[in-house]
Parts: C-alpha cells; structure tokens; sequence
C-alpha cells in the first residue's frame, strides 16, 4: 500500500504551524519561500523563519488542509514526481 503525500507546491502558501516539538515555533506563520527535504523557510514580518519538517505540523490557510511535517521529508522534486 503507497502511503499518501502532500503532491502539491508548497511554495507560495501561507501557512501556520499548529503543532510543534519546540512551543517556541506554536502560531508562526507566513508564506512558505523555500523548501528543502528537511525543512521549509516561512517568511513573516520579522524575516525568514527556518522550520524542520520533523518537528512541526501546519495548515494551509488557503484550504484549511493540515499537513505533518514528518509526510513530507522528501525532496520536492521527489515528492511532486509521486
């Protein structure tokens, strides 16, 4: 049985984390401007914030969709190739 990813460009989405291994990062938000196999970079007003997949989970403002980061330590190109 394939487990089910995220398929989508997380690029360009505002997000929110919901959930977080370290309370400090609870209720970050912004857009998401980069992402790596191990990490996203959400940018908010003070600047770029730096968040392993592992440790947190967020929702998708645009669609109310919450995603653990742990499903998605893959590379993105890998991830959108399925």
């Amino acid at each position: 049985m394939k487990k089910a990813v995220f398929p989508h460009e997380l690029i360009g989405e505002e997000v929110v984390v919901v959930t977080a291994a370290n309370p400090a990062l609870l209720g970050i938000s912004g857009k998401i401007v980069d992402e790596t196999k191990a990490t996203i970079r959400v940018l908010q007003e003070g600047g770029i914030k730096t968040l392993l997949k592992s440790a947190v989970t967020f929702k998708l403002v645009r669609t109310g969709k919450v995603i653990d980061g742990k499903t998605l330590l893959k590379r993105p190109e890998d991830r959108l190739k399925g």
